[in-house]
This record gives C-alpha cells, sequence and structure tokens, in this order.
C-alpha cells in the first residue's frame, strides 16, 4: 500500500485531472466550425478546437494505475487521455497550450486532445483509433524486455476496444513472448453511448484472459487503491519475467462520450454511480484513516484550482505554431 505522502499525492492528482476537464470543457467551444468569421475571435479567447472527450468520473482509475508504475515506465492513451497524461506526470501548462493548438503544447499543438505525447514522461502518445494503443504498448514491452530493462509498459483502452481484433491479437502476442505488459481495460459500461450489455458476449472482460494463458484482475475503478493494489502486483509480476496481466477496472464516466454530445439516457444509472464518485470516496478514506484534515483538503483544491487556472492563461498567451514550425520530412511535400 502507498505510504502517507504518496496518497496525498494521488488526491492531488486527482483533483488537477477532475478541474482541468472541467475547466476544458468551459472553454470548448464548436461555433467556429459554423461560422468561419468568428474562428480568430473563438482563438482568442482560448478556444479549445477539435474533439474533446472527457474523462470525468475515472479518475481513480488513471492515478491508481500511474501511481504504481516507476517514472521510465510506458503508457499508451486512448482517445480520452487527459487523465492518464496528468496521473504520469504531465505539467498543466503545455497540456492546456496543446488543447489550445499553441506552439507551447507537448506536440507543439500539432497533437490536440487526442494526440499527447511526451517521450520524457514515457507518455508513448493517446490515440484516435480504437484499440491502436494496445499493440504500441506491446513494441514497448518488447523494447523493454530486448534492452535488458526493468520497464513495463502499460496499455489503456475501454470495454469498445476490447471487441477489436487487435486487442486478441496483442494478448495472444504478449502472452507467447512474456511481455511486461499491462492491459488496462477501463470498462466505463459505455462504447459512445452503445450499453456494453449489447456489445459484450461476457460480463467481465478480464475472463478472456484465460484464453492466452494470462492473469486477469478485475478491480473497483472507483477505488483508487485497490487499482493502485492490483497494478502493483500486476507490475511486480511483469518485472519478475512472468510476463502479462489483463486488469479490468469497473469505472464510469460521468459525461457525455464527447464535449458535445448527449447527457447518459439512464438518468438513474448515472446518479447511483455519482454516489460513488471516486474523488468523494478517496477524500472520505483519507479522513477517516486519519491521513488528512478536510480544512487540508479544501486548501489543495484551490491550490489546484489555481493551477488550472495559470495553465489557462498560459495557453491563451502563447502563439499559434506557423507553417515553419510543422514537423514535415524532406521529400514529402504538401
Amino acid at each position: 500500500m502507498p505510504d502517507a505522502a504518496k496518497r496525498i499525492q494521488m488526491l492531488r492528482l486527482m483533483y488537477r485531472i477532475r478541474y482541468f476537464e472541467e475547466k476544458v470543457r468551459t472553454l470548448y467551444d464548436y461555433h467556429y466550425r459554423l461560422r468561419k468569421d468568428d474562428l480568430d475571435t473563438a482563438r482568442s479567447k482560448g478556444v479549445i478546437e477539435g474533439a474533446l472527450h472527457l474523462s470525468i468520473g475515472q479518475e481513480a482509475t488513471s492515478v491508481g494505475t500511474c501511481a504504481a508504475l516507476e517514472a521510465d515506465d510506458y503508457v499508451t492513451s486512448t482517445h480520452r487521455g487527459h487523465g492518464h497524461a496528468i496521473a504520469k506526470g504531465a505539467d498543466l501548462k503545455p497540456m492546456m497550450a496543446e488543447l489550445m493548438g499553441r506552439k507551447t503544447g507537448y506536440c507543439g499543438g500539432c497533437g490536440g486532445s487526442m494526440h499527447l505525447f511526451s517521450a520524457e514522461l514515457g507518455l508513448l502518445g493517446g490515440n484516435g483509433i480504437v484499440g491502436g494503443q494496445i499493440p504500441l504498448a506491446a513494441g514497448a514491452a518488447f523494447s523493454a524486455r530486448y534492452r535488458g530493462t526493468k520497464q513495463v509498459a502499460v496499455a489503456f483502452f475501454s470495454e469498445g476496444a476490447a471487441n477489436q481484433g487487435t486487442f486478441h491479437e496483442t494478448l495472444n502476442m504478449a502472452a507467447l513472448w512474456d511481455l511486461p505488459a499491462i492491459f488496462l481495460c477501463e470498462n466505463n459500461l459505455y462504447a459512445a453511448s452503445t450499453p456494453s450489455t449489447i456489445t459484450l458476449s461476457i460480463p467481465d472482460i478480464a475472463h478472456r484472459a484465460s484464453a492466452y494463458g494470462i492473469p486477469g484482475k478485475v478491480v473497483d475503478g472507483q477505488d483508487v487503491l485497490a487499482v493502485y493494489d492490483t497494478v502493483s502486483e500486476a507490475a511486480v509480476r511483469a518485472r519478475a519475467g512472468e510476463g502479462a496481466t489483463l486488469i479490468e477496472s469497473k469505472t464510469y464516466r460521468f459525461g457525455a462520450h464527447t464535449a458535445l454530445g448527449k447527457a447518459h439516457n439512464n438518468p438513474e444509472e448515472l446518479i447511483a454511480w455519482l454516489k460513488r464518485d471516486p474523488i468523494t470516496m478517496f477524500e472520505k478514506k483519507l479522513i477517516d484513516d486519519g491521513y488528512m484534515a478536510s480544512r487540508e483538503q479544501e486548501a489543495m483544491k484551490e491550490e489546484v484550482i489555481a493551477e488550472v487556472e495559470a495553465a489557462e492563461a498560459f495557453g491563451k498567451q502563447s502563439a499559434f505554431p506557423e507553417f515553419r514550425d510543422l514537423p514535415i520530412t524532406p521529400g514529402v511535400g504538401l
């Protein structure tokens, strides 16, 4: 189990993810697509352009997983990847700048929300292709084994991606080669707006691990400490050369598939999950166990909100990339 300092840092990271995503939701503006005349005005306000997928409600899975990793471990992410990036150590300022399309962003403003990347953090990029990040993590895991390091690669993906051929092909290869990989399924019960009850042949994706001879674990994705313990066990196993693990984190996103989408069409289900808000649960746990007082948590919230506000200001003050800044390969012209 994590010590006191780590638990407190885990709460701070959960706050960062939640308040960052709440902020970018308010900055997101779709109308520039409808009226070209408004584009310059929208940009001057720091609008978030392109697609935006939020993970509000899933913070415990991101933080619990990344807290169990080492700094040089690898993570591949999804189109819903802000939480993964922040939990892996991303700075909010270049995060915000990237979403705003500014040159001070992690990808120089050219990646946006779905393609956050930082080699220094071991963040090997988000992916707009459903399931596309799963084999990339296997490649990173193979690299680690080939180079003789103790690094582990984690692939975050959704239950929808678990129905893609890349999921099955990659798990089969990872099992055959005993790769130091962790396949972390964030089962938030919906692929876009389609409920998993009509897309999955079995209720627990983790049970598919038995077909490949690797461990499969189901964990409460709203309990950050449970996620931490489960991923820690899988990481120890991977570093010891014992191969991959499939973990299914049962979680829930409180909003729509995209920032512009309709709300959940099952309000009663949403209300039930809101009662298990991972941040509220962890706040209470830290207070009950004597690690923090409520006033300390309130002070931490204020600090994080200030960080987010500073990130917004940084993004708005940053310049947009120019054509000469684009990473164009010589000989491959436009």
